[in-house]
């Protein structure tokens, strides 16, 4: 027989060796980097497309060098405080409607708790438990954090989930203004004879690795990103240009 050492030692080792095995085996999942994507990726494609399809049009309209590196500053801040001041209320209603939630959550806690633990069963049966190990579940995580498990589990509020609205506002600010003083400095650097074709390269080549960057950290195909925001970008850098040429053909 094993002496109680032994066993201690036996189980102390297979701790160990368990944790070593956890650590080890680290899943990397892609949606873990969905939320500052979507504010850094988005926001730098804007603040690229808007500034150069704006600065194209304005080009393609004979103003002169000095109008058209104003016109891109401008765009820049105005684009940078605007994408700020849309995320902020975005994501502030998204927290204002989690709070909500949570509030209401917490009262039927207090006021039925015995609904609120079937409601917990339900859900893990659902789930694939059955029903008296889904109801074992349901308690030890209620009498552990019962507010955090509905609102995981009933609610789907998780930590990544959460919102968080300065966050957004800065991420979404910051990104745009990183895209858009691209398209300003072509602008403000080229000769006024080589704008046009220069911001046309400067932002398809740079469409096309924020497409693919995305892609990949999406873990998508880059081939695929880098050609849907080729597509995009390309059409609305020719209209804005036919569009300025046009206008300023016309003396408007």
């Amino acid at each position: 027989m094993t002496s109680e050492p032994q066993s201690a030692a036996l189980d102390a080792r297979s701790v160990r060796r368990q944790e070593a095995m956890h650590h080890e085996h680290h899943e990397h999942h892609h949606h873990e980097q969905v939320g500052w994507l979507r504010a850094s990726v988005l926001g730098a494609n804007d603040g690229l497309l808007s500034t150069a399809a704006l600065l194209t049009g304005v080009a393609a309209s004979s103003m002169g060098a000095q109008q058209l590196v104003l016109t891109g500053v401008a765009a820049l801040a105005a684009g940078a405080f605007s994408m700020a001041a849309g995320e902020y209320v975005s994501v502030s209603s998204q927290a204002d409607t989690q709070a909500a939630d949570l509030a209401i959550e917490a009262r039927e806690l207090r006021k039925n708790p015995e609904m609120e633990l079937l409601e917990l069963t339900h859900i893990y049966v659902k789930r694939g438990l059955d029903e008296d190990l889904a109801r074992q579940v349901a308690a030890q995580l209620m009498e552990h954090d019962a507010l955090g498990s509905h609102a995981r589990d009933e609610l789907g509020l998780t930590e990544m989930a959460q919102a968080r609205p300065i966050q957004a506002a800065g991420a979404s600010a910051l990104s745009f203004a990183a895209g858009a003083i691209f398209p300003v400095l072509a602008a403000a650097l080229a000769p006024r004879a080589m704008v046009l074709p220069l911001l046309f390269v400067v932002t398809l080549v740079l469409l096309a690795i924020l497409g693919a960057v995305a892609a990949r950290a999406g873990g998508a195909p880059m081939w695929r990103g880098a050609l849907r925001v080729l597509f995009w970008g390309t059409l609305s850098l020719a209209a804005t240009t036919l569009i300025g040429h046009v206008l300023g053909a016309q003396g408007i």
